[in-house]
């Protein structure tokens, strides 16, 4: 169910089914790289860290279905490498098409469906600091347009090269995968209100404060200029309207 508030600036409020969840911080990891060993190796050792990371946990989520629709979300996607593609023009030297294909924000998605042999829809999106809260919603509207057909959102992040200078509301690196899917017996509550509200619990980024709302079920929320951003959860079935 999504719920708007006003036409003017909407306060947002929707709910998605959460069936299974995987993360990847590199911080907590004992491993330097995750496990990706259902690419073909020639693939595999072309891909970046963050290509790694976020090709773990949807497989972490999916590897048991045929097919699934993918929203892949990133702010910054796979910016130090398209940076090292610019170095190479600036210095008038070749630019390697593998490394120009990989660049793109929709690769991972792109790796993942040929892996896969899936020929199911998939979504990239970039929205800034706010990526994984728009791209939740983005998740909710596929799935609540069919909700036989699952749904796995994918987010992965890495800072950004220093280089850029300081990026405001920087995110942390790694990667998390929900899976939406009729066989849920839990929730994720979403919302974005304008209102200032205090709620607890407030963490530096949004995949902070959603990954301690799955790891704890108790509420998370980011703050930014243009309002809460707040995430509940709660056991029971997803319904439609």
């Amino acid at each position: 169910m999504l719920q708007c508030a006003n036409t003017d600036m909407p306060d947002l409020h929707w709910t998605i089914p959460v069936a299974r969840w995987s993360c990847w911080l590199g911080s907590e990891s004992e491993s330097k790289s995750p496990d990706i060993s259902f690419i073909e190796p020639i693939v595999r050792r072309r891909l970046s860290s963050l290509s790694k990371s976020a090709l773990k946990v949807a497989h972490d989520c999916a590897a048991d279905l045929p097919e699934v629709r993918v929203v892949f979300a990133s702010r910054h996607g796979e910016l130090r490498r398209s940076t090292s593609v610019l170095d190479d023009i600036g210095n008038a030297e070749p630019v390697s098409p593998t490394a120009f294909s990989l660049s793109v924000l929709n690769a991972m998605s792109g790796i993942f469906s040929i892996a896969r042999r899936d020929n199911a829809a998939a979504t990239a999106i970039s929205a800034g600091p706010g990526t994984l809260g728009w791209a939740l919603l983005e998740a909710y509207t596929q799935y609540a347009s069919d909700p036989g057909a699952p749904v796995l959102l994918v987010y992965a992040d890495e800072p950004a090269d220093p280089r850029y200078g300081v990026v405001d509301d920087e995110i942390t690196e790694g990667a998390l995968a929900i899976l939406l899917d009729a066989s849920a017996s839990a929730m994720l509550d979403c919302s974005r209100d304008t209102a200032r509200s205090r709620p607890t619990a407030r963490l530096r980024t949004q995949s902070e404060a959603v990954l301690h709302c799955l790891r704890s079920r108790t509420a998370g929320a980011w703050e930014h200029p243009d309002g809460i951003w707040q995430w509940h959860w709660r056991e029971g079935t997803w319904q439609t309207d």
